[in-house]
């Protein structure tokens, strides 16, 4: 074998591997770009499910104070019936 055909032998050699380890890399930032999706996709809905927990508490304490308000006004209603002579 003389020192062309090795030379080209040995150049053909490094093509194959240059485009191996070129596929490789494309699958490895493909994967890559897939995981950081997930990562910012579970970031988001996070924050979500923070912003819905914090809109229930404020929902759920508006509901309580409604509620003590309407005890208020059935305390006062319950009181004038006995004022006016009847049983609540």
């Amino acid at each position: 074998m003389d020192a062309a055909i090795a030379g080209a032998l040995g150049m053909v050699l490094a093509a194959l591997a240059t485009a191996a380890a070129a596929a490789y890399g494309s699958r490895g930032a493909a994967r890559a770009a897939r995981e950081g999706g997930v990562i910012t996709g579970y970031d988001s809905l996070a924050k979500l499910l923070q912003t819905e927990r914090d809109k229930a508490e404020t929902d759920e304490q508006a509901a309580k104070a409604q509620v003590a308000a309407l005890e208020l006004e059935v305390a006062r209603l319950r009181l004038l019936v006995i004022e006016l002579g009847g049983t609540p």
